[in-house]
């Protein structure tokens, strides 16, 4: 699954996978337990894809950051719990990404960025594609006879 489906709502715990459109909103499912909400356009919704982590020269899109947390940690859990202390935090989100901004990125986003990892490795959710074109380019059953 792809980061454009995947959502965080404001006030409500972990991520949500995009279902449908309503007219006033959306209907989201939990990752975590699989109830479907409905959200207005009034809620604080990001959407992971279109999220990026501050560095010094540039803005690093979400997903290439979940990668680079995957390969340190072997695709297994990050070893670092989100609850750890703010220079614990950031001495592994310099291990993850070295010139990251520490003006700009606080440990309340590290401390997200690594539950978030934890609930989409915890479901499998971190085999990307590797690129916009590959997701599109997937044979359909028809092209495979």
């Amino acid at each position: 699954m792809s980061l454009d489906k995947v959502l965080s709502i404001g006030g409500k715990p972990g991520l949500y996978k995009l279902i449908a459109q309503t007219r006033g909103g959306f209907v989201a499912e939990s990752l975590v337990d699989n109830k479907r909400i409905s959200v207005s356009v009034q809620n604080n919704v990001s959407i992971l894809s279109e999220i990026a982590i501050y560095t010094l020269t540039e803005e690093v899109p979400l997903k290439q950051v979940f990668e680079s947390i995957k390969k340190k940690e072997n695709g297994q859990q990050s070893s670092v719990n989100p609850k750890d202390s703010k220079d614990v935090l950031e001495e592994y989100f310099f291990d993850v990404l070295p010139d990251y901004d520490e003006d700009r990125v606080y440990a309340s986003d590290i401390k997200k960025v690594i539950q978030w990892y934890n609930l989409l490795q915890k479901y499998d959710l971190l085999n990307f594609p590797d690129s916009e074109e590959d997701e599109e380019s997937e044979p359909t059953s028809d092209e495979e006879k």
